[in-house]
Parts: structure tokens; C-alpha cells; sequence
């Protein structure tokens, strides 16, 4: 049968229902963000956790982006973290590119179902917003698909993966030199402030920077914290709404998940963990690990704001330094 509507839920969520654990795929193109998503949305839905093999064919041909690269290892390396699916990355890096796609499902080791068509593995692709097809197809010739190109590949976090596959800056308007800062130009590239205080001007108790900190003793990690959205940003199209997931390169060479959530799309968070976010802020800023952070350490800091370039649909550049970005001419 061909499906042309309700992709996201029938090839990515539904077999799980039905008994599935594990999740091979080949796709031509694909991204960390859809695959962070994807495992936020098994845990959001309550699903059990499944094991995902991601099987990336064209990166060797058109090369991959290094965020995107180093966003498939950094979920690799957290395959012990309690909240994400076991996970593992693969580029093929022998023989011809391979432009195909194809979601093999398998139930105790077993072949269980599988879809193939024209839907890469990323959010746009399963997105109301793209038409993509999927068909189902046998799960025990897309088992032997699946070997097949599987000996063609390399794991993500091989030693000398980058000496294989050709890694591109992760935006045009952006450089990686060999100082641990990134130059940006800001030609044409839109940008917001977000402050992190509230309307009232002051650190926000149980909420904000200091959202795990409960006047009322409940009981979360410290470190939980968000970015506050207004409405009026939050409505402009600035950010990817819905959920998704997006990519945020940080003035200090760091790299993050976040995405916009809460009722009235009012937060940016780290998603699969909230105290992410948190710990990165106090780590910039000086205070310690858990702290409730005050007005008057951001103040010493140097800032009460952040300051959010947008590079793509899913890439944002972020400068919470205390130094204007350098710009290049």
C-alpha cells in the first residue's frame, strides 16, 4: 500500500505499539535533530525504548555537515543515558553513494516490517509540510538491503572516519579556525535577543535559568532551565515551532539540541534533557553546578541576555559571550 499522509506516526511511532524493538534504517540523507526528535517522541508518547541504526549513504558523495557529524557521535557517546534509545551511525564509504530509504523494523531479531520510498530521515521529510511517499514493502528483502549496504559502511565515530568522508562548515556564513572561537558574518542574517530575566526584571523562582528550583520542596534536578520565548518572537517564525528539534552552535564552540515547548510555546530547552541547558548556562556564567543563579551573577557575568542567529531552519547560532562576535569583512 502507498501512504502519503501520516508518516511520522505510522513508520516511526506505530510499530513500537505493536511489539517492535529495534529500528534499522538506510537513507540517503540525514540528520542528529531527527534523530533526537524521534527519541524525545518515543519517551513523550510512552513508548518503550527501541534500539536505532542509522545507515547515512550520500556523505561520502555530497559530503556532511559538521554539526551534523558531530550531533550523530554525541548521541552515540550517550547510548548510557536513561532517557535516549540505544543508537548507532554508520556512513557508507565504499562503493557507489546510495541515495535510497528504507525503515526496517525487527521484533526479537526477527525481520517484522518494513517501508521504503522517497522520505529521508530527517524532520523536514516527515513533516506536514513535505510530500513524501512510503510503501510497504517485504521485511525480509529489506533485511538483506540493509546487510548488504551495512558492509559498505564505517561507524560514525570511527578514529579515522574524517580522513573518509568529506565534513563542509556547518553554515556558509560560518568558520572554524584554530582558535575555539567561530567568526560570524552577520550579512543577512537575522537575529534576536532573549533575555533571561522575567518582566520584572529579576531571576525567576521555578522558572527560567532556575526552572529545577521549587519554592514548593518538589523534587527535580537543579540544574533545569529554559530560555524564555515571548509570544510575539515565538509567533514570528523565528524558530521551528511544533516540537522540532534544532541545532544550536554556541559562541564558544559548543553544540546543543534545544527546541521550543510549554504551553504558548514559551520555553527553549534542551529536550532530551532539560538540565542540559542549565548546566551549560552555569558553566559560562561561574556559578556552580545546581546553584540557583541570581541578578546579580548574571550581572558579574557580564550579561542578562542571549543572543540567537538564524543560520537555517534547524541551525541557530548563539553568542552568550561577554565580547561582541567578531565579524569578518
Amino acid at each position: 500500500m502507498l501512504y502519503r499522509t501520516g508518516l511520522r506516526d505510522l513508520v516511526l511511532i506505530k510499530p513500537i505499539r505493536d511489539g517492535a524493538d529495534q529500528l534499522k534504517i538506510v537513507s540517503g540523507y540525514a540528520t542528529h535533530t531527527m534523530a533526537s526528535w524521534h527519541m524525545t517522541e518515543i519517551l513523550d508518547q510512552k513508548q518503550d525504548m527501541i534500539e536505532i541504526n542509522l545507515i547515512v549513504g550520500m556523505c561520502r558523495f555530497d559530503g556532511l555537515a559538521i554539526s551534523v557529524h558531530n550531533g550523530f557521535k554525541d548521541l552515540v557517546s550517550g547510548n548510557n543515558r536513561a532517557y535516549q534509545s540505544p543508537f548507532t551511525c554508520q556512513y557508507v564509504t565504499e562503493g557507489p553513494p546510495v541515495h535510497s530509504k528504507i525503515y526496517l523494523w525487527e521484533k526479537d531479531g526477527r525481520p517484522f516490517r518494513a517501508y521504503v520510498g522517497s522520505a529521508n530521515y530527517t524532520q523536514a521529510a516527515f513533516s506536514p509540510a513535505r510530500s513524501e511517499l512510503l510503501h510497504d514493502c517485504d521485511p525480509n528483502q529489506a533485511r538483506e538491503y540493509y546487510d548488504l549496504i551495512e558492509s559498505r559502511t564505517t561507524y560514525c565515530n570511527h578514529a579515522e572516519i574524517e580522513d573518509v568522508i568529506m565534513l563542509k562548515p556547518a553554515h556558509p556564513v560560518l568558520s572554524v579556525e584554530e582558535s575555539p572561537s567561530i567568526s560570524l558574518s552577520g550579512a543577512g542574517i537575522s537575529k534576536v535577543k532573549l533575555s533571561l530575566l522575567t518582566n520584572r526584571g529579576d531571576v525567576g523562582f521555578g522558572s527560567g535559568i532556575n526552572w529545577g528550583h521549587r519554592r514548593n520542596r518538589t523534587k527535580r534536578n537543579p540544574n533545569e532551565a529554559y530560555i524564555p520565548l515571548p509570544a510575539k518572537i515565538a509567533r514570528s517564525g523565528f524558530f521551528p515551532l511544533e516540537r522540532r528539534h534544532f541545532t544550536v552552535l554556541t559562541d564558544d564552540q559548543k553544540q546543543l539540541i534545544l527546541r521550543v515547548q510549554q504551553d504558548g510555546d514559551k520555553a527553549i530547552t534542551t529536550p532530551q534533557n532539560n538540565s542540559l541547558l542549565g548546566e551549560y548556562l552555569r558553566n559560562r556564567i561561574g556559578v556552580a553546578n545546581g546553584a540557583f543563579v541570581t541578578k546579580q551573577d548574571l550581572l558579574n557575568y557580564g550579561r542578562t541576555d542571549v543572543t540567537f542567529y538564524k543560520l537555517d531552519e534547524e541551525q541557530f547560532y548563539m553568542d552568550f559571550s561577554t565580547e561582541k562576535p567578531q565579524l569578518e569583512i
